[in-house]
């Protein structure tokens, strides 16, 4: 057979499978009217009004989906949610700017200084108040500047002036003239945020080419992580997101759907074999800290002047033989140094003393100490310190004062 008789027979089996559906169509529609028809004689008066009735609650039935045969999918109506999201980023979007930091280089073939751009972060303004608009950006994203900058969303660059910042938390807060802002950003409530519930991060990944970009993923998780910071070793809360945050993305927006601010972008696991692995500040940790920075240039909080070790660090000879631990105490802090005129030296504390509870919660590192210190307690509170010294058990009460230097 060639392709000329192939092309033919071909032909006239559609042929054949046509007519046989097209007669099945008209004689299906046939038969409807003739249903139609046939019934209509017969019911009469009441019977009839019923009827028509009974078919007109059938045929609402089966459009609203309430009612479908054993064979049929019913249709729903589709959710608003991408909507939602598509309109709160563009709420947001103008309200997230770019932040640049500028540092004094070094040429090192002159010896002259010049600025330079040090990098480049993401902000957000979150307050506008009489002529001055305020942003609150990560601390590692102004960490070293001589000079700020912020982008705005139209590419507009403007300087900017340094609030306050809190190394510890990885917070900032910058101030700009108030008149080129028409849009801040709102705070929501973190607490509230549930495991699969889809938010954005809003920010400048890779530089300010890309700014204003937008990647969208859900809550993947609560937790807290370890961080190292300038001030020492630091528990961190953190929303674990997949929306994609790369470098540039720090100190942007991560938003729900209804356009709030729900953390601030912070850190990502960057390791091969990593991905979807990005975490942001959470709002309820962030709105304290932006209050102190606001008021104060810095965040209050208590301290007891001393110098800290983990006890976890030093080998069980140490532990037994310097420090005269029992055998069970393995975990805690160790006193190194015992600042002059510190709640610390009042309270009468040594160096060697193991701080192993404060207020009979137990704290088994540094971070823990300081944990407890600055969210469960206040400058001014009464604590009570469970400690070894020289193998001795001992209890010690001590007042907290406003923190003067940093620990």
């Amino acid at each position: 057979m060639n392709l000329q008789e192939y092309e033919n027979t071909n032909a006239q089996r559609k042929k054949r499978r046509f007519f046989p559906f097209l007669f099945a169509s008209v004689t299906g529609a046939v038969l409807g009217s003739a249903v139609t028809l046939y019934f209509a004689p017969v019911l009469e008066g009441n019977e009839l009004i019923s009827f028509i009735h009974n078919m007109k609650n059938e045929k609402t039935a089966i459009v609203a989906g309430t009612k479908t045969s054993e064979n049929t999918l019913p249709i729903q109506a589709t959710s608003n949610s991408t909507d939602n999201m598509m309109n709160a980023i563009a709420n947001v979007t103008e309200a997230v700017v770019g932040i640049i930091n500028i540092q004094q280089q070094t040429n090192v073939y002159s010896s002259l200084s010049q600025e330079q751009e040090a990098g480049t972060g993401s902000g957000v303004i979150f307050k506008k108040s009489g002529n001055d608009a305020y942003i609150v950006t990560n601390n590692h994203v102004i960490a070293g500047a001589n000079k700020v900058e912020v982008s705005l969303a139209n590419g507009e660059r403007i300087p900017a002036e340094m609030v306050g910042a809190d190394p510890l938390t990885d917070l900032a807060v910058l101030k700009i003239d108030g008149q080129y802002v028409k849009k801040t950003a709102s705070f929501g409530d973190s607490s509230k945020l549930r495991i699969g519930e889809p938010v954005a991060a809003i920010g400048n990944p890779l530089g300010l080419d890309l700014a204003s970009t937008v990647t969208q993923g859900i809550v993947s998780g609560k937790r807290t992580i370890s961080v190292s910071t300038s001030e020492g070793e630091w528990d961190l809360n953190v929303i674990q997101t997949d929306a994609a945050i790369n470098p540039g993305n720090s100190g942007g927006a991560l938003i729900n759907s209804a356009g709030q601010v729900v953390g601030i972008n912070s850190l990502k696991i960057s390791e091969a074999g990593v991905e979807g692995l990005g975490f942001a500040i959470p709002s309820e940790d962030v709105k304290p800290i932006v209050e102190d920075l606001l008021q104060y240039g810095e965040v209050k909080r208590p301290y007891l002047g001393v110098g800290l070790r983990n006890v976890s660090d030093f080998p069980s000879a140490i532990r037994l033989e310097q420090l005269n631990l029992p055998e069970n105490v393995t975990e805690g802090v160790i006193i190194t140094a015992v600042e002059p005129s510190s709640p610390a030296a009042e309270a009468g504390l040594q160096a060697k003393d193991v701080i192993v509870s404060i207020n009979d919660t137990k704290i088994d590192s540094i971070s823990a100490l300081r944990k407890y210190l600055y969210t469960k307690t206040k400058i001014g509170e009464q604590v009570s310190l469970k400690l070894f010294r020289n193998g001795k058990q001992m209890n010690v009460s001590l007042k907290l004062s406003e923190r003067q230097e940093r620990q």
